[in-house]
């Protein structure tokens, strides 16, 4: 397992990460972590990983210069770093990938998920499928009526999808009872947690899964381009997409690494999903991290149009890389990523995830300040396919307030 100097061996960025779970969970993440440093170094089952990222996936997902997209803003280039044409529609396929042969390796025949913008779940259920292995997928109820269209996906694919009404019935209380499943499942499944986020070792285990993004996106862009890009740009939710785009980078220093968090309705308001932007330290889901929590250390609700980025903690890695300004945090409420998913439609024809339309939105933003020979890379983490009724309801309540405001 790579670690750089704020790494050790149980997982801490500086003062972030760590495991922070009931002592009947530990014996899991030990066998956990064993595995995944066995396996990672197994010529065997790095071979059979790029077979099945090549083949099955679809890798490498293209790097595609936004032409209109460019002209319209004006200022910087613009490409597009396309995970939304991998096999499911995301990124989220490189890790499920990669856990789910973990999970044969150590011979556990069921899985476990939880799953927001259900693209995880769709995820994880194919490569069930694909294994052979049993599949129960834990998604809130609200999110269930969000992502409607990724339910059925999952069915069709084989997997139970399990409604959660705990909470605000989003991905936080699904992550919930999925780690409860496991503290009494732990001998005959493995849980496939979908983000950088958790205990040790899933932080460092996941951004290894999705390292592939910014290795390839490094190759690709030295045949466009005689330089570095002036910035790679991602949204943050957990931040798995981000984190495997930006380590191919982290050592150039003249690359900004800029992660967009869901504003949501804004941060004055309250209503948003901005951990980073809004939250403060504390310990959520087994690991310490900037977390979005009341004057008691409680959880607040979160909010965003975009399901995949409603969480309210962040990946311990992210929360390092912002401590050690190594990376910049930026916020895009719901009207802006709602507005980039309607103009990356209709310039490019690609339909976007609302999760990358923020991206899009904070590239929308720089390009124009920035001069024609600099360019810009957006890491387009998802298709929208599943989005278009969250869009839909969004502007349906912007008019409904229109009228009431009259």
């Amino acid at each position: 397992m790579i670690m750089d100097q704020s790494e050790h061996k149980t997982g801490h960025f500086g003062p972030f990460g760590g495991q922070y779970v009931p002592e009947t969970l530990m014996p899991a993440l030990e066998e956990l972590e064993q595995a995944f440093n066995y396996c990672w170094a197994d010529t065997h089952f790095r071979n059979e990983f790029d077979k099945y990222l090549r083949d099955y996936v679809g890798r490498p997902s293209p790097l595609y210069y936004a032409e209109r997209l460019t002209r319209h803003c004006g200022g910087a280039r613009i490409y597009l770093k396309r995970e939304d044409l991998n096999h499911t529609g995301a990124h989220k396929i490189n890790n499920t990938l990669g856990q789910a042969l973990l999970a044969k390796y150590m011979n556990k025949p069921r899985v476990i998920a939880e799953t927001g913008a259900g693209m995880h779940g769709v995820a994880t259920a194919t490569v069930a499928a694909r294994l052979g292995l049993e599949c129960d997928v834990y998604m809130g109820r609200e999110d269930i009526h969000r992502q409607a269209p990724n339910v059925r996906r999952m069915e069709y694919l084989g997997a139970n999808v399990l409604p959660v009404d705990t909470g605000s019935g989003t991905l936080k209380d699904a992550l919930n009872e999925a780690l409860r499943d496991w503290v009494g499942s732990v001998q005959r499944t493995s849980y496939v947690l979908g983000t950088v986020a958790g205990p040790h070792p899933y932080p460092l285990m996941v951004r290894a899964f999705q390292r592939v993004i910014g290795d390839e996106t490094y190759e690709q862009i030295a045949r466009h381009e005689n330089d570095l890009p002036a910035a790679i740009i991602a949204c943050v939710g957990g931040g798995s997409n981000a984190s495997g785009i930006f380590q191919a980078f982290q050592q150039e220093s003249q690359v900004k690494l800029i992660g967009v968090e869901a504003g949501g309705s804004g941060l004055e308001t309250g209503k948003h999903a901005a951990s980073i932007g809004g939250g403060r330290l504390g310990v959520l889901h087994g690991s310490k991290s900037y977390v979005l929590q009341d004057d008691y250390g409680q959880i607040k609700p979160t909010h965003s149009a975009s399901a995949g980025l409603d969480y309210p903690g962040v990946g311990p890695e992210h929360a390092y890389l912002h401590e050690m300004q190594k990376a910049e945090y930026t916020v895009v409420n719901d009207q802006e990523a709602v507005d980039n998913f309607d103009l990356l439609c209709r310039l490019e024809g690609i339909i976007p995830a609302l999760e990358s339309a923020h991206a899009v939105a904070e590239a929308v933003r720089r390009a124009p300040r920035m001069r024609p020979d600099e360019y810009l890379i957006v890491n387009l983490s998802g298709r929208g396919d599943k989005d278009m009724s969250a869009v839909d309801e969004f502007r349906n309540a912007q008019k409904k307030e229109d009228a009431n405001s009259e």
